[in-house]
């Protein structure tokens, strides 16, 4: 839970799960809320999602290295919140990218990752990939983040239609991510968004937007605390076949008197031996 000086809280919660079809889980994610007397407070709360591509272990390498270096970095850079988000992903980039060079069982890994960085009634976003952040605000649900994949780009051309995209076999090639080259564009906003009492903000894998419509998140999210809207919606994403790690976050805004934090439920990240602790747009089929 985090309660800023404007008397507003944000209470959140996390869960990723591997699914039912896949052996081993490559997403990562990371809630990170400091304690009161953290000198971190004065940066506000951080929350991630990262899904990793490349398989045999190195998806999960990936977005491992990913949430790590820009939690890390987040909380010790200084500036305005858009530069230090923009400096994590690059290092981030880096760190991968390094990594992979130096173990070539690795080659190709990389992953898409997506953050919301809360601090003074405000949340700023930072996105590469197909992950995605949605606002639910007076049950209206809106999606922040665009996706960064072949088919987004040909509905945004007008070359096929949005339901033409969603039938797509390449509906899964995504055009950006980390790792994957030195020269990225994540989307970086560069104004915070205004957070009003009841808005609830969700983070979440392709592995839970691909299997759960926008309605149902929108109904679930506004209905329930965020820990058991994180259980319902992952649950929902198993029902409708489960196919693909699903991680997802939910993260209610409210004002009134702190409560007790929330201990969310969330997989520990776990960095690779030997992973660099001090980090100095071809499409990519999943």
């Amino acid at each position: 839970m985090d309660q800023n000086s404007a008397g507003m809280e944000i209470i959140g919660a996390m869960r990723t799960d591997t699914g039912l079809v896949r052996t081993l889980n490559e997403d990562s994610v990371a809630w990170v809320t400091p304690h009161d007397d953290d000198a971190a407070t004065k940066r506000g709360s951080l929350a991630l999602v990262a899904d990793g591509i490349g398989g045999h272990a190195a998806g999960e390498v990936a977005s491992a290295l990913a949430a790590d270096v820009i939690r890390r970095l987040y909380y010790d850079l200084d500036g305005p919140i858009p530069q230090v988000l923009a400096n994590a992903f690059a290092a981030a980039n880096r760190a991968i990218i390094e990594y992979a060079q130096e173990h070539p069982e690795c080659r190709g890994m990389g992953t898409t990752c997506t953050v919301l960085a809360f601090r003074d009634s405000h949340a700023w976003l930072a996105h590469i990939g197909d992950c995605r952040a949605y606002l639910l605000r007076d049950r209206h649900l809106s999606q922040l983040s665009q996706d960064q994949t072949l088919v987004a780009k040909l509905v945004s051309e007008g070359t096929i239609t949005q339901a033409e995209a969603d039938r797509s076999p390449m509906h899964n090639v995504i055009l950006q991510a980390l790792g994957t080259t030195s020269n990225i564009k994540p989307m970086i906003g560069t104004k915070g968004l205004s957070l009003q009492s009841g808005d609830i903000l969700i983070l979440c894998s392709d592995g839970v937007s691909n299997m759960v419509p926008d309605d149902k998140i929108a109904e679930v999210a506004s209905r329930l605390p965020p820990q058991e809207a994180c259980d319902a919606l992952i649950e929902a994403a198993l029902a409708a076949g489960g196919h693909d790690n699903a991680s997802l976050g939910v993260f209610s805004v409210t004002t009134g008197a702190a409560r007790k934090r929330v201990e969310p439920t969330t997989r520990r990240i776990k960095l690779p031996i030997g992973a660099n602790q001090n980090p100095s747009s071809s499409p990519l089929p999943r």
